[in-house]
This record gives C-alpha cells, sequence and structure tokens, in this order.
C-alpha cells in the first residue's frame, strides 16, 4: 500500500471548510427570526385583543353599572302620585321602559310590603322557575327597607330559558319608608339594551353564575369562540354574577398569511438557493482540483521534455516557452515573452531566410511538413533545429496564435554529415577494392593463359631450333595464338563482371560447358591420374556469359584436382552432377581431397584469402561473383566420402 501526502490544496479546502458553515447558522438564524418574528406578532396581536377585550368589559361592566345606578336614582324619584292609581303608575312604567333602561316589569310595594301597583302585572308564580320564591323577593324587600337603600335580589329563571333578577329601591319621604319600588330586570334584554352592537360583533357576551351556568347571552354572530374569555364581576347585581365574554374567533387577515407564506417560501428559496450553491462550489472545487491536476501533469510533461515549444500570438509576440527551448536557446523565459521579431535567438548570417520563414508561419503559409533554421545560442554557438508550427486555437474556436516544436538536431546533423563523409569514404575504398579486385583478377584468370602461351611458345622455338618442319610448328604456334585470343577474351569478360554488365549474355547449354572445362584440365586430370564421373541427367539451358562461366567452372575443377594432391591414387576421382528441378540446374562437384577446414570455412570466399602457398586468394571469390552475377549461388559442403562438395545454382532459361 502506497503512502499519500496531502495535497495543498486539500489543505486549503479544509482549513476554510469551516466557511460552508456561516450559510447553514446563518440560514438557521434566519429561520429562527422569522419563526421568533410570526411568534412575537401573533403574541403581540393576542395580547392587543386580550387588552381590548379588558379595555372592553370594563367599560361595558360600567355601562351597566351606570344605567342600573340611574334606574335606582329614577325608581327613588318615583312620585307618591303614581301610586295611587294603576294608570299613573302606568305612566310612569312606560317612561322607565322607553329609554332601553333594561326593565321589564315595575312593581310598587307598599310600607308592609303588599304588592299594591304592577305593570305588567303578570305574577303568576308558575311563570317562575324552581328557584323562585315569591315574586317580588320578600327577603330583598325587607333588607330594602332596613337599609334604606337599594337592594338587588338573586337570579331566577323565568320560564325556560330566561333569567332575571329584581333591585328594591326603598322611596322615603320625610324620613319615612313609605314604599318600595321595585324593578325586575330581565338578563337576555338587559344585555340586549345595554350591549352595543359592535361590542356584540366583537365578543359573546354572557352573564353566568358562581357554578359558570349562563343565565344571559348577547351575541349577535354565529360564530366559533376561542377559549380566551374574559370575566369580571357583575355587580351591584351581585349575587355571584359575573360578565363573561370570549372574543370570536376571527380570521387571521390576509395580508397577514401573505406576509408569512411570503416569508415561509422566501425561506424555501434561501434554502434552496443554498443548496444548489454548494452544490455547484463542490462541482466548481472538484474541476478545479481535477484541472490543477491535470496542469500540474502537463506542467511536469512539458518540463520533462526535450523539445522546445514556443507560443506566439497573431503579431508574432512571443507569449509562452517551455524550459527546454530555454535550455535551447540559453535565454530564461523572462527574458524572451514579450519579444517581438527579431529574436535574440535568430542567427545573425541566416537573419533574412529565417524573417521570411516567419512571415511565412504568421500568414499560414509555413510548410506543413516542418522546416529547418539554424539558431543562435546566448552564448553565440549556432544549432540547427527542426521546427513545425501549429495554430494556436482557444476554447471558442478563435485561432490567436500558433505553437512551434522545436528539436535540436545539430548533433542529428553533423552524425548525417560524418555519415556522408564515412559513406564518400567507403564508396572510395570499394573503388580501390574493386580495382584491386579487378587486377587481381586479370592477373590470375591470365596467368593459365599466358603460361599457355609460353609453353606453346618455348616449343616451336625449340622445334626451330631443331630444324623441325614448319608443319609441325605450326599448330604449336595456332594454339599460342589460340591462347592469347582467349586471354584477351578473360581481360574484357573480367571488365564486363566489374561494370555488371548483361550485355554477354548469351543462350548456353551448360553440360557443354562442362566439358570445355573439363578439356583445359585433360593434361593435369591425366598426369594425375583422377578418375572423372560425370552424371549429366538433362540438358541445362541457361542464359550467361559463356566465357565467365566456363572459367568459373574451370577454376572449381581445378582446385579439385590441386586438393587431392595427397590423396591416394585409387581414390583420385572427381564426381560432377548436373540435374535441373524447380525452373533451376544444380550442378555438383565433388571431390575427395583435403577437405576444408571448419576454421576457415566463413572465409574461403573472401578476396585475397588463401589457403595455398602459391595462391592469390581470388579464384573462388571470382567463382562466386561470376555465379551471383548471373542469378545463381555458389555453396559448399563436406563430401560424405571424403573432400568436399561445391554446389552451383542457376535459374534456367525462359523457353
Amino acid at each position: 500500500m502506497g503512502l499519500s501526502t496531502p495535497s495543498p490544496s486539500g489543505e486549503r479546502t479544509s482549513r476554510w471548510r469551516w466557511l460552508w458553515i456561516l450559510p447553514r447558522l446563518a440560514f438557521i438564524l434566519f429561520v429562527g427570526g422569522v419563526a421568533l418574528l410570526l411568534w412575537t406578532s401573533d403574541r403581540a396581536d393576542k395580547e392587543e385583543r386580550r387588552a381590548t377585550l379588558i379595555s372592553d368589559m370594563l367599560w361595558l361592566e360600567q355601562n351597566l353599572r351606570f344605567h342600573l345606578t340611574r334606574n335606582e336614582e329614577l325608581l327613588g324619584r318615583i312620585d307618591l302620585a303614581h301610586t295611587t292609581n294603576a294608570a299613573g303608575f302606568e305612566s310612569f312604567a312606560r317612561t322607565m321602559f322607553g329609554f332601553e333602561s333594561g326593565l321589564r316589569q315595575l312593581i310598587w310595594l307598599d310600607a308592609d310590603g303588599t304588592v299594591r301597583l304592577a305593570h305588567p302585572i303578570t305574577m303568576d308564580p308558575s311563570l317562575v322557575g324552581d328557584a323562585g320564591e315569591a315574586v317580588p323577593s320578600r327577603q330583598s324587600f325587607l333588607l330594602a327597607r332596613s337599609l334604606g337603600k337599594p337592594v338587588y335580589g338573586k337570579a331566577y329563571p323565568y320560564f325556560t330559558n330566561d333569567w332575571q333578577f329584581e333591585v328594591h329601591v326603598p322611596v322615603s319621604r320625610e324620613g319615612r319608608v313609605v314604599g318600595v319600588a321595585v324593578g325586575v330586570y330581565r338578563i337576555r334584554d338587559l344585555l340586549g339594551d345595554s350591549v352595543p352592537w359592535w361590542l356584540a360583533e366583537r365578543y359573546r357576551i354572557s352573564i353566568v353564575e358562581d357554578s359558570g351556568k349562563v343565565l344571559g347571552t348577547r351575541s349577535k354572530v354565529e360564530s366559533a369562540v376561542t377559549d380566551e374569555g374574559y370575566q369580571v364581576g357583575f355587580d351591584p347585581p351581585g349575587w355571584g354574577l359575573a360578565l363573561h365574554a370570549v372574543p370570536y374567533h376571527a380570521p387571521r387577515p390576509v395580508a397577514s398569511i401573505l406576509l408569512s407564506a411570503s416569508l415561509i417560501v422566501l425561506a424555501m428559496v434561501v434554502l434552496w438557493s443554498l443548496w444548489i450553491l454548494r452544490r455547484h462550489a463542490v462541482r466548481r472545487q472538484a474541476v478545479e482540483e481535477q484541472l490543477r491536476q491535470e496542469y500540474a501533469f502537463r506542467k511536469a510533461m512539458e518540463d520533462s521534455l526535450d523539445t522546445g515549444m514556443r507560443a506566439r500570438n497573431l503579431d508574432g509576440e512571443i507569449i509562452y516557452v517551455n524550459p527546454a527551448f530555454c535550455r535551447m536557446v540559453g535565454w530564461p523565459a523572462a527574458e524572451l515573452i514579450g519579444r517581438r521579431p527579431p529574436m535574440p535567438y535568430w542567427a545573425d548570417d541566416h537573419l533574412d531566410e529565417t524573417r521570411a520563414i516567419h512571415d511565412r508561419v504568421l500568414a499560414g503559409e509555413g510548410p506543413g511538413e516542418g522546416f529547418e533554421l539554424k539558431f543562435k545560442r546566448r552564448n553565440g554557438e549556432v544549432i540547427d533545429v527542426l521546427i513545425h508550427e501549429a495554430p494556436l486555437i482557444d476554447a471558442h474556436g478563435k485561432h490567436f496564435g500558433w505553437m512551434g516544436s522545436m528539436v535540436d538536431i545539430t548533433e542529428r546533423k553533423q552524425a548525417s554529415e560524418r555519415a556522408r563523409q564515412q559513406q564518400d569514404h567507403l564508396q572510395s575504398t570499394a573503388r580501390l577494392v574493386a580495382m584491386g579486385e579487378m587486377a587481381s583478377s586479370i592477373a590470375h584468370e591470365l596467368n593459365q593463359p599466358l603460361a599457355a602461351i609460353s609453353s606453346y611458345c618455348t616449343g616451336a622455338a625449340n622445334m626451330l631450333r631443331n630444324d623441325s618442319p614448319p608443319a609441325e610448328v605450326v599448330p604449336a604456334l595456332d594454339k599460342a595464338v589460340e591462347q592469347a585470343k582467349r586471354a584477351g577474351q578473360v581481360i574484357r569478360r573480367i571488365y564486363s563482371l566489374a561494370r555488371h554488365s548483361n550485355d554477354r549474355f548469351e543462350l548456353i547449354s551448360l553440360g557443354e560447358h562442362i566439358d570445355a572445362a573439363l578439356a583445359l584440365m585433360e593434361t593435369d586430370i591425366r598426369n594425375r591420374g583422377i578418375r572423372i564421373n560425370l552424371d549429366i541427367q538433362a540438358q541445362a539451358l541457361i542464359e550467361g556469359d559463356p566465357v565467365l562461366l566456363e572459367q568459373a567452372l574451370f577454376n572449381l575443377f581445378r582446385n579439385a584436382v590441386e586438393s587431392m594432391r595427397d590423396t591416394a591414387p585409387d581414390q583420385r576421382q572427381i564426381s560432377v552432377a548436373l540435374a535441373c528441378a524447380d525452373h533451376y540446374a544444380r550442378l555438383t562437384i565433388a571431390d575427395q581431397g583435403c577437405g576444408i577446414d571448419a576454421s576457415v570455412a566463413d572465409k574461403l570466399f573472401d578476396p585475397l584469402f588463401t589457403t595455398k602457398a602459391e595462391g592469390m586468394g581470388m579464384g573462388l571469390a571470382i567463382c562466386r561473383s561470376v555465379v551471383e552475377n548471373h542469378r545463381g549461388r555458389l555453396s559448399f559442403e563436406a563430401n560424405p566420402e571424403g573432400g568436399t562438395m561445391f554446389h552451383i545454382l542457376l535459374p534456367l532459361a525462359a523457353t
């Protein structure tokens, strides 16, 4: 497992990662603030509504108190003249009922508590509920008369769902109670007369007992109520009665709902925006990290390149160079970037040529296959560079400059020059070797005919000294002439062979020239007692030079004869076999001589190499050249019966 080292970018990312907490914390605080604002607003509204409720109830309680007190005063001022007859009493009662006093019945009791007058006169006890006692209340009468001030009685039911109470107001004249005026309030009517409409639209107002039983309700709106009610004591009636008000459940204002919904929507939008922004930032960080790694990888590649890179804009100004280019020319990047032609690395002796190719490249007409130039290093050294220019295309496909890659080919050029010089030297040497080989070949091949000419001429001279008849001398001289002609042919053929000329090729029978070559060796073969075994199984017609082929066969026969110098006489034989197969003629010359040592086998065909003390080392080399010049092949192998077997493979002529 390899060790990994945290990258600087990764450390920076970890260091600033806490910044991502700020948006989350800000969003949480924002949502909390919005919720707190809504809660505070709702709380303030509730408190305001409760304060209004309390204020309204206190006002209502004071208003009722004002009405009751006023009625007490009016009842206490009843004129005794009104109590003497029913008509006057009824008139007074109607006056009391006329200004929404809440009174529904007026009763006049004398000082003994006896009912004298009543309006309306309904006094049926059956109409009073179970809690009722005598109407009007005897207890309240006695208490009011004894105290001398108004006394309110306990509420009691009237009919089924209606409750009422009495107020006993003692009437005094000259310090003596002459009667008691009893006002009967019906709670439902009292609330209907005393509670204004606007208050009834806000609250459901009830008068309740200590046990919570509702005695009367004033409600103008049929709607649900909230649980937040308010209760205040109903005094002076007393007897545990209380005013209870419950606000109606009022729908929240549309503006408030819209505002709350807007805040929630905005919070969700902010959250969604933060999520999108964070995802975008994470992707951007990943892409930036990938780009940094890619840039570092490419920078490492550029720094490790030996190829110089140079970028120019369309005006020819250098905008980028890599380290390899700086090393190549010797100028740092800071001194090259921003430079315009002529560049400091242009060779002084090639300014015009460099300027011309520079202008061609900027015009888009530079050589596509690259071009060579001479640059100058900062130390003055001139180098050869191979440049390839390519257009620079930005991300929008716009051509904005040229990028050149340069390779220092100075050593390559020098090596090529040295190779050329060596090739010239080798060619000169090859010519000299060829000339030497040709001279050696001529000397080697002329040796035999010249020796024959010398022998024939010597013999003819001896016969002339011995006065031999001309008829005996002429044949020797004819043979000398023939050998002289043969020497001339050998010289021309070897010259043609050196020039690789095929002008002398003709259709020849290989078997006939085998016989001719053996005929030339007839004297040596006979003198050495060598047997010749011929196995000519086919008529091999080939295209070639008869003289050279005959000369090559002569050399091979002569080598075979000379190799059996130390061979026992009864074993001296040369086997010659000729066969045709697969469009080739195969000739085998096998001797039973001394053979070829394996240590010299690889150099057997080399020019000037020989194993003979008197040899020139050109015979087999010439034979191989002649055979190969006829598109054939010369090879050898050891003879299983002793000696050596040479094989000649020549293509048959097309017939």
